[in-house]
């Protein structure tokens, strides 16, 4: 038998680390969200009655255990490459929030209120590997199966690229129209229910 000495610091244990903590943060409603100052990860949460994430909603009925989405902020300047050493501390994780609010209000078949959201304040370095841990564990909707619900409006000469799922089952965002078809509603809607199942 090979026994393998415990590394705390093996990428896969900082990881798991990053991602068990998130799960200690409260949970906040995602339509309340008052602005503060961070980088790190975040997971939200659904518990209303669109009827294809009846059983995410009985999941998150009593405590918040499945997340629809999770995702991260940097710093800024850190996808241009370096460290981010000297970068001042902004409030990215909180522009990112807002920024999904924004597309849940804007789809024509969600309600904002049944949004909750919980994060976690993360050093830049670590913030990949967590939310990839993150996402790995849970694996959430709308990371896996429904995605696109994190895109931007691409801007012109880009709307040649195809509707995402999320635009597709969720339509309200003024740019999405502008997009080509992509899957239809029915195979995105067999994909959910298989997934949910």
């Amino acid at each position: 038998m090979d026994l393998i000495p415990f590394n705390p610091l093996d990428k896969r244990n900082l990881a798991t680390s990053i991602a068990d903590t998130i799960f200690e943060q409260e949970v906040h409603p995602l339509s309340e969200l008052q602005p503060f100052n961070g980088a790190g990860i975040y997971a939200i949460y659904y518990k209303g009655d669109f009827p294809l994430y009846k059983n995410m909603t009985l999941k998150n009925k009593n405590e918040f255990t499945q997340p629809i989405y999770a995702g991260k902020a940097v710093p800024e300047g850190a996808r241009k490459g370096g460290l981010c050493l000297d970068v001042p501390i902004g409030d990215n994780l909180y522009k990112r929030l807002n920024e999904h609010r924004k597309s849940i209000v804007s789809a024509n078949n969600l309600d904002i209120k049944d949004f909750y959201c919980r994060f976690l304040l993360v050093d830049d370095i670590w913030i990949p590997l967590g939310e990839s841990l993150l996402i790995e564990k849970t694996r959430p909707l709308w990371n896996v199966v429904v995605d696109g619900f994190g895109n931007h409006d691409p801007g012109g000469g880009r709307y040649k690229q195809q509707m995402s799922a999320w635009d597709t089952i969720h339509p309200g965002r003024n740019w999405a129209t502008k997009l080509q078809g992509g899957k239809s509603k029915d195979e995105i809607t067999q994909e959910i229910i298989n997934f949910l199942a």
